[in-house]
């Protein structure tokens, strides 16, 4: 009898055990946090959420076979990281986000546009995850996403 693997248990399990424990509590915090109706797939090779096409049915622009992506996280050799898009989109949500960082550790912020990484398990601030997830709804993101990236037809 063959058995299946579930592709996100699949990616944790190919990790090291630090970057395993990494990985898994970010997306813990992610499940439990984020608002109802994303979807947890395999995305750009990563764990992702996403908000699946039953929802929005257009697809992310870049590739509308696609669903459009929100947030995602995976290991690299060296780190491992949160992709928020709705950082990426959203000036007040990044701003709430590095103003609130110093209240829940001490460790230096280390981010790009929507890249937020994390060499050790100990520099997580896994309650100010819990509070990022919970930030935005499916129906926010989905209006952020087009006011910011969705070409308006003329």
């Amino acid at each position: 009898m063959a058995t299946t693997t579930n592709p996100i248990q699949a990616y944790i399990n190919q990790l090291s055990d630090d970057k395993q424990a990494m990985v898994t509590a970010i997306v813990n915090a992610f499940d439990k946090h984020l608002p109802k109706g994303y979807h947890k797939e395999i995305s750009y090779g990563m764990i992702g959420y996403v908000v699946p096409k039953a929802t929005y049915p257009n697809g992310y622009h870049c590739n509308t076979a696609l669903p459009l992506p929100f947030v995602t996280v995976g290991a690299t050799k060296s780190h491992v990281a949160i992709y928020h898009m709705g950082i990426y989109a959203t000036p007040k949500l990044l701003e709430w986000f590095t103003t609130a960082w110093p209240t829940y550790t001490t460790r230096k912020l280390d981010m790009g546009k929507s890249c937020i990484k994390f060499k050790k398990l100990t520099d997580i601030p896994i309650k100010l995850i819990h509070l990022l997830a919970s930030k935005m709804t499916v129906h926010e993101w989905i209006e952020i996403y087009e006011s910011n990236f969705v070409k308006k037809k003329k």
